[in-house]
């Protein structure tokens, strides 16, 4: 699982390549520390190339919106496949987060 975050046009763009299961979800949770300490920017995830989340990555994901609500601030996923839209869905995730 490989992750990078970068700045664009004020943002935090996260992208997501691999499979976000549970044997990847403590190295992820750590490499996306600092979007837990993110004040001040929105947060996007490139998701285009992620393959497969687990409830673990969910729960990373949950956690992450929490943070960045209690500051006034979005994050969006983009780019997800359908079989990864349809777990959000099945969870009731779809509602929680903006999609592009």
């Amino acid at each position: 699982m490989k992750t990078t975050i970068n700045e664009v046009d004020g943002k935090l763009l996260v992208t997501l390549e691999g499979e976000l299961d549970t044997a990847a979800a403590v190295e992820v949770e750590q490499q996306l520390q600092p979007l837990y300490e993110n004040e001040d920017k929105d947060i996007v995830f490139d998701c285009e190339k992620l393959d497969y989340i687990a409830s673990s990555g969910l729960r990373i994901l949950l956690s992450i919106l929490k943070k960045a609500k209690s500051h006034g601030h979005t994050v969006t996923l983009k780019g997800m496949n359908d079989d990864i839209k349809n777990v959000f869905k099945m969870t009731g995730f779809i509602n929680l987060f903006n999609f592009e």
